[in-house]
């Protein structure tokens, strides 16, 4: 790892000593920065191309730098003649301006180390791509060491040469002299661009239709520098001293030739015997054969076969050549038009950016992100282009890396995410939202992607908020929780509350319905299901969406509804909902089904409840009775009394309910019909008994206290005679009621004993009382009600209100006490005595 270091901060180092040494002190770097070295270019690769910026706009730049120690072994005459052949070159090529030229931002300027100009930004040139590195840093930068040229990029950089030929040869009436691979310039975008005229021959008549160029004859003195390449000079410049705009066409064929076979020229040229080499080469190109062309495309390899044709004259024009075939690639088609965008109408444009798409999976992802992502995103600043730009550039950002997006993409959306107009803007983010979410880093997301969507649910246009409703489950999962529940499902509530339409309402529910799952349970049980209940409309759709909500919720695993708000909150509000008179049978159906599901639950669960509360109950009692075994005799016959007394008391709710086990289905029947016209006092009474009934049996249990053994049997003996005495005022109650049918007053006395009791009533009243005293003191022997009713309905079933009386028998048969010893009625003669007794007894 430290060898590593070290040799990287010795690169470092080596480049930067490199950079100062070269361009210190030249007047470029008073505007720009000059940055990392990494191409090189021009006649014999002579100049050293560099990134730059210009200071003042921070605009990207390529610094082209002539190291003047480069010549350090020439005399000086010679150096004097490379430097003003350089110069030359650059001047011409800052006068020119094209497209298929490359682009001077800042003219030469020339210090006493070196000479330096700058340009539009510079990839390589197509020498460095082919494989000459001459010129270049040690060790060769894997961008262009791996650069590898796709068949497209090749088609249409061989047009954009000849295009640029056209423009010499017809417009300016220049022949260039030295087209070469060290002369073709590969721009930042991928673009090909022609420099290097040193050489270039102006015509001396340019007014008139056949231009003639003055041509030199080659001195093999002078420096290589002043020279052009020989292996990409046409015969005629040495042969005959002639040149023309046939010449650098014989120039292009040499260059197609040495494009197809790894930067190889198609001759190889003696400079010390250059006419020999040359009067050679001339026979072998009169016998130049498809054999020597096996690498060129069949396609196009007859057109490089007459480029390189010994007559100038046989040699296709450089407009000529961009009408070839070969070119006719829609590949290379899409980067021309690309390239004359500007000069097309919005129409053009619009019709152009519609078929594109169809075109974009036929490329090379670097062509798309070089050439074509750069003419779309430049088309932004038309917001009449952007629904037509838009989806080309989301298909790019699908194929590129989240990296790539990042730094390519991402920027150039960030304006467009906050354009309203026009709405097909929005539609299009919405449909790929997915997207978005995947590759855009979250805080971009919160502060660009998420409120759009916002946005579309609070738009005015209902097919905009029907559209996001629609797509928003495909991507909630992507949405991180707090924006979620604090700003998305707010909305979307608001959404369906707010609006007038059915369709978006129905969409909102859906919508809802499909991302509960990415929802915590008590959130949906807090805001959404209470949510569903505000919802006024009674749509059938919208009751079926709203079933669909409950539904989802109830028999997701994660989610579930409570037992508790089952029966307090959602069947109350689905069982009305179930019998809308707009529902259809199968919906009617869907709703029943639903809530028997949820029926059944709530059985199941709340069954299992109490039954594990009654095992509970029922060890808490065994524990109990082993603690008391050892307890007193007394406190037995207590805790006897008291399980009695519970079980009267646990009775009576049955009673009331049932009329008495003991009582006939006539009996039963009548008694129905009496309960169903209790009257409001009567049923104040009843609650009354109940609740006294229950708060007696929640007592605690009696203590045990110490008595000696005769005081009890005493105690009960006068408390017999005590109740005896009071029992026989019975006979002579006075009741202030109509005239009572018997019907009514056999229906409440149970069967057992009812003789006895009209014939000698108070014989039987005393012996069944000394019966039920005497039997544990529980009242447990057969007997008979006594009523005393001050209402019309004198005797009526035991379970009606309104009554005071006593029961002495069976468990079954004894309300009496549910009424906890309330104060009779008023017509009762000896009523006062008789309670206050019973309640000393009772405690």
């Amino acid at each position: 790892m430290e060898s590593m270091l070290n040799k990287l901060k010795s690169t470092v180092t080596k480049v930067t000593a490199d950079v100062t040494s070269a361009v210190m002190g030249n007047p470029v770097t008073r505007e720009f920065d000059v940055g990392r070295h990494i191409a090189s270019g021009g006649s014999g690769l002579a100049w050293k191309i560099f990134n730059g910026t210009k200071k003042s706009t921070k605009q990207e730049v390529a610094v082209f730098v002539f190291d003047k120690k480069l010549i350090d072994k020439y005399q000086k005459f010679e150096k004097d003649q490379i430097i003003d052949s350089l110069k030359r070159g650059v001047q011409q090529l800052t006068r020119l301006r094209h497209p298929r030229l490359l682009t001077v931002q800042h003219p030469l300027e020339e210090s006493r180390d070196c000479l330096a100009f700058c340009t539009e930004p510079v990839f390589a040139s197509l020498a460095n791509v082919l494989g000459n590195w001459e010129n270049l840093p040690s060790p060769v930068s894997p961008d262009i060491k791996d650069y590898k040229l796709y068949d497209v990029e090749t088609k249409y950089g061989l047009l954009q040469v000849s295009e640029g030929l056209s423009f010499l040869h017809s417009s300016v009436k220049m022949v260039h002299g030295n087209v070469t691979p060290e002369n073709i310039i590969l721009n930042k975008s991928g673009a090909w661009k022609i420099m290097g005229f040193d050489f270039c021959i102006s015509s001396t008549n340019p007014s008139e239709q056949e231009p003639k160029f003055p041509c030199k004859e080659w001195d093999p003195n002078l420096p290589s520098l002043c020279l052009p390449n020989p292996e990409y000079l046409a015969p005629e410049y040495i042969l005959s001293v002639s040149c023309e705009t046939a010449s650098d066409m014989y120039s292009l064929g040499t260059v197609m030739y040495a494009v197809f076979n790894k930067g190889k020229a198609i001759f190889e040229v003696n400079k010390q015997d250059i006419y020999k080499s040359f009067s050679r080469q001339l026979d072998q190109l009169s016998r130049l054969g498809s054999s020597s062309l096996t690498n060129i495309p069949e396609e196009v390899r007859e057109h490089v076969k007459l480029l390189l044709n010994v007559t100038p004259t046989v040699r296709p024009d450089a407009d000529q050549m961009t009408k070839i075939p070969f070119f006719d690639d829609v590949g290379a088609v899409t980067l021309q038009y690309f390239d004359t965008l500007f000069q097309r109408d919005n129409l053009q444009k619009s019709q152009f950016f519609k078929g594109l798409p169809k075109v974009l999976p036929k490329l090379p992802k670097r062509v798309i992100v070089q050439r074509i992502l750069p003419c779309l995103t430049s088309e932004f600043v038309n917001p009449d282009m952007v629904p037509f730009v838009l989806p080309n550039v989301l298909l790019i950002a699908e194929e590129c890396t989240k990296e790539e997006y990042v730094k390519l993409i991402l920027p150039e959306l960030g304006p467009v995410f906050k354009q309203q107009e026009p709405i097909q803007i929005l539609l299009i983010f919405l449909q790929k939202m997915d997207l978005l979410l995947t590759k855009t880093p979250p805080d971009e997301i919160k502060n660009s992607v998420l409120p759009m969507v916002y946005r579309a649910l609070e738009a005015p246009s209902i097919q905009i908020q029907e559209l996001c409703l629609n797509i928003i489950p495909t991507f909630a999962n992507l949405i991180d929780y707090p924006s979620m529940k604090n700003a998305l499902i707010p909305r979307i509530k608001n959404a369906c509350l707010q609006t007038a339409s059915l369709a978006v309402r129905v969409n909102s529910l859906v919508c809802l319905g499909k991302i509960l799952e990415y929802l915590d349970k008590w959130f949906v049980l807090d805001d959404i299901l209470p949510f569903l209940q505000q919802i006024p409309s009674k749509e059938p759709a919208v009751l079926m969406g709203i079933l669909g909500i409950y539904k989802c919720t109830f028999t997701h695993k994660k989610l579930g509804i409570t037992k508790e708000q089952l029966a307090a909150k959602v069947l109350p509000h689905l069982i009305p909902l179930s019998i809308e008179n707009n529902l259809n049978l199968n919906q009617f159906n869907s709703f029943i089904s639903v809530i028997k599901e949820m029926l059944n639950r709530l059985e199941s669960e709340h069954k299992t409840k109490l039954e594990q509360l009654h095992i509970m109950q029922e060890q808490q009692k065994s524990l109990d009775i082993g603690n008391q075994m050892n307890a007193s005799e007394e406190t037995k016959v207590t805790n006897v009394g008291s399980q009695h007394i519970d079980k009267v008391f646990n009775n009576i709710g049955a009673d009331l309910l049932t009329g008495g086990e003991s009582e006939n289905k006539e009996d039963g029947l009548q008694n129905k019909h009496k309960r169903a016209s209790l009257t409001l006092e009567e049923k104040q009474k009843l609650a009354k008994e109940q609740e006294q009934a229950q708060k007696l049996k929640s007592q605690q249990p009696l203590k045990p206290q110490v008595h000696t053994p005769v005081a009890p049997v005493k105690q009960t003996k006068d408390l017999t005679d005590t109740l005896m005495d009071n029992m026989s005022s019975l006979t002579s109650l006075s009741v202030s009621t109509p005239k009572i049918s018997s019907s009514s007053t056999f229906t409440s006395v149970p069967s057992t004993g009812l003789g006895m009791m009209f014939s000698t009533p108070m014989d039987n009243t005393k012996r069944n009382l000394t019966n039920g005293l005497n039997a544990n003191m529980g009242f447990q022997t057969s007997g008979f009600n006594v009523p005393v009713n001050t209402n019309q309905n004198f005797f009526s079933s035991p379970s009606a209100p309104g009554v005071a009386k006593m029961t002495l028998g069976t468990p079954s048969t004894l309300p009496n006490f549910s009424a906890n010893f309330a104060q009779p009625p008023p017509t009762m003669t000896s009523s006062s005595s008789a309670s206050s007794d019973l309640k000393d007894l009772f405690g």
